[in-house]
């Protein structure tokens, strides 16, 4: 149970549906899709996968040369979506580097595309006379969050968690317990990916990517649905604002949510095959943590990929838990998979939801694939009332995380 109560003042987003809170909420209200070709892949020899959930249309030269001299796309992607949260929550200037404020923002690895690139040139003579003095502040683990707190001026904690698809909800469980125990008045939290064609080879080897609808971009992927074939690779950056409900109402910020449960948990049975009982173990771990219980939940925001493994494990553990009463979908029919930054960004869709008093349903969900029945799946938009979410990441390696939130509790 948190110490301190948790909100959420300020929320970024840079992805495949826009490049702001405003317009990724509109865009998955209308059911859109963030899914494109992308003919890089074509020149990958051996990769079905043509197509994957990029980010368009931002300028990287709005960031201080000094600052983005350092930055891969990922990094960039983390810096404009923590400028939008600061500025959302109108968090004070000269509190940036007063200690108070933090960095936890994680990404599945440092930046791919650098990597290639060095290596590239590299291997032509194995000579390290054209490396760039910049290139490894692209490449290090912590890339986002350092750049970040470096950019901004951010003297508080840094944390870079990495644990592929939970990493961001993992960053922002985190960031919570620590704003929970007083030990941050406020923390900038999520992930934040890029796309490179080795990510989606990697789910391509696995047979995890979908390769069926090369063709129609827009329909696949496709999470519990009966047609389902794989997984979308995505890119782009989420991030949170988590203050101290005291310190944000001593200044009078809007308070979007409350951040009120927390659980991760490390499922040993497998690697790279998910298990129900673990997934069920890490939700009523955040019931409890929140103090809720599963009948207080008004809906369930799923990792749901699109894969068959992953969907019918993560339908039954919510339907062990929760019956077919609570409403449930998915966003990656939406947004693709967008690895590290998929809980962050998802979450910001979750926020809205709740805002807007309607739950989003799962895009391309035509035909429930009937061992993912038992749920109350959405395959349409619906208006009702919400105020408690509970939100699942599951990842390859066994990590698993969930988060709840609820409404503003004045109500």
């Amino acid at each position: 149970m948190s110490l301190n109560s948790v909100v959420v003042t300020g929320v970024g987003v840079i992805s495949p549906l826009g490049n702001d809170f405003a317009t990724l909420l509109a865009a998955l209200l209308a059911g859109d899709s963030g899914v494109r070709e992308v003919p890089e892949l074509e020149k990958v020899g051996g990769l079905r996968c043509r197509l994957a959930a990029t980010v368009n249309d931002i300028n990287p030269k709005q960031i201080p040369r000094k600052f983005r001299r350092s930055m891969s796309n990922m990094s960039i992607y983390a810096y404009l979506a923590s400028q939008q949260a600061l500025a959302m929550a109108g968090y004070p200037d000269e509190q940036l580097s007063s200690g108070d404020l933090g960095v936890i923002i994680g990404s599945t690895l440092g930046s791919t595309t650098t990597s290639e690139n060095f290596f590239r040139d590299y291997f032509r003579d194995y000579s390290l006379e054209r490396m760039k003095t910049g290139t490894f502040f692209k490449l290090m683990g912590h890339s986002c969050a350092a750049n970040v707190a470096q950019s901004f001026g951010i003297t508080g904690r840094v944390l870079a968690p990495s644990a592929a698809c939970a990493t961001s909800c993992q960053a922002i469980g985190y960031a919570f317990e620590q704003v929970a125990a007083g030990k941050q008045q406020a923390i900038l939290c999520g992930g934040a990916d890029e796309l490179h064609p080795l990510t989606v080879t990697t789910f391509d080897i696995m047979n995890a990517a979908s390769t069926h609808f090369n063709s129609q971009p827009t329909i696949t992927p496709r999470p519990f649905d009966s047609q389902r074939d794989g997984i979308i690779c995505g890119e782009g950056s989420g991030i949170l604002l988590l203050e101290n409900r005291s310190s944000a109402e001593q200044r009078g910020a809007t308070i979007l949510a409350e951040v009120i449960g927390f659980a991760t948990t490390s499922d040993t049975s497998s690697i790279a095959s998910p298990d129900i009982g673990a997934m069920a173990t890490c939700m009523q771990l955040a019931l409890d943590d929140a103090g809720v219980t599963a009948a207080d939940i008004d809906y369930v925001n799923a990792h749901a990929t699109g894969t068959e493994q992953g969907d019918i494990a993560e339908a039954e553990a919510i339907a062990k838990l929760f019956g077919s009463t609570v409403p449930v979908s998915s966003l990656k029919g939406h947004l693709g998979h967008t690895m590290a930054a998929s809980g962050s960004i998802e979450l910001a869709g979750t926020i809205g939801m709740l805002q807007q008093q309607q739950l989003i349903a799962t895009r391309n969900l035509e035909q429930v694939d009937e061992r993912c029945a038992g749920v109350d799946h959405l395959q349409k938009n619906r208006r009702q009332p919400v105020k408690t979410i509970l939100k699942n990441n599951f990842a390859m390696g066994g990590i698993n995380a969930t988060l709840i939130i609820r409404s503003e509790v004045n109500d």
